[in-house]
């Protein structure tokens, strides 16, 4: 039986796994492997491309606290089970309306660009390699500390999406150019490393949701932006520099190999040695204690109006 109590969330990726349940015992079954896990133990199941799901594994699940996250193949969220538990969340959704969101998207932002400049000026440093054009670090450090004298939320977005923009631009100067990356792109993702990239956020996404639920913050109250599960993609931004892409861009300069992906006319679809691989690695990469600390520091300031630190 294998032992998930330093990584209590289990993805189950590609296709064709029979995903079952005992009261005590959660079993997937893929070709010719079997995985038991405790169901009590087992945080959040994640499932990711087209599986068969037995409903008495949703219900041992749900009544053991566990949350169930559905994800398309390419890692892009769907939808998610929660369990039962106070619904009464009318209080902390009216106080999480009420905060002054500017200041809140402030801190997310200018952590998120501080967390991207860490990852650049370390590649460059470990490297010994030269990623920055003349003039893109200082702007970029100028950035930083340009959020706090933006007023409208507006321009706040806006600078962060061209930070976020010019990051994936320059990193991917580090990564050989046959694998096809050069900027963020929109699903379906053509290349491997987006499709990567896109396979850990949705891992990290599936994680900060039950931190979310469990601080009982509404998951669509965003801070930076609007939208379905707006709060988590903002929570989650800071941490996507650290938690994920160092482990997609190092695997993708490092190990990556023409087997490990399939190129079609329309979209890159990852072997499932690749995405056990790139799994194995988040489960070490991925500070769900960092992630709950975030969470719950959010859920401390909207309740008491304190100081809203941001981790990265």
């Amino acid at each position: 039986m294998s032992d998930v109590t330093e990584c209590p969330w289990i993805a189950v990726s590609g296709y064709g796994a029979h995903i079952k349940s005992t009261p005590k015992t959660l079993i997937i079954q893929k070709k010719n492997s079997v995985e038991e896990y405790p169901i009590t133990e087992v945080k959040n199941l994640m499932v990711i491309g087209g599986h068969t799901l037995h409903s008495a594994a949703v219900l041992n699940l749900v009544r053991n606290g566990a949350f169930i996250s559905f994800f398309e193949a390419d890692g892009t969220p769907s939808g998610t089970i929660r369990p039962p538990g106070d619904r009464d969340l009318a209080e902390m959704y009216e106080l999480q309306k009420a905060i002054p969101r500017q200041r809140f998207a402030t801190a997310l932002a200018k952590t998120s660009v501080q967390a991207r400049l860490v990852v650049m000026e370390k590649e460059e440093e470990v490297r010994n390699v030269r990623l920055f054009y003349d003039g893109e670090l200082e702007f970029l450090q100028k950035s930083r500390e340009e959020f706090a004298f933006l007023i409208r939320l507006e321009e706040i977005r806006r600078l962060h999406r061209l930070v976020s923009d010019m990051y994936y631009e320059i990193m991917s100067r580090s990564l050989p150019p046959e694998l096809g990356f050069r900027r963020r792109g929109t699903r379906p993702y053509t290349d491997p490393v987006n499709a990567m990239l896109s396979f850990g956020y949705a891992m990290l996404f599936g994680n900060c949701t039950v931190a979310c639920a469990g601080a009982r913050l509404d998951p669509d109250g965003g801070l930076l932006h609007d939208g379905k599960n707006s709060l988590i993609h903002n929570l989650i931004d800071p941490f996507k520099p650290g938690m994920i892409d160092t482990v997609v861009f190092q695997m993708a300069r490092e190990t990556l190999h023409e087997e490990d992906f399939e190129l079609t006319p329309g979209r890159c679809i990852l072997s499932d040695d690749l995405i056990r691989e790139i799994t194995r690695r988040l489960h070490t990469s991925i500070n769900m204690n960092v992630i709950n600390r975030q969470v719950l520091g959010l859920a401390d300031a909207i309740r008491t109006g304190s100081e809203f630190t941001v981790r990265y």
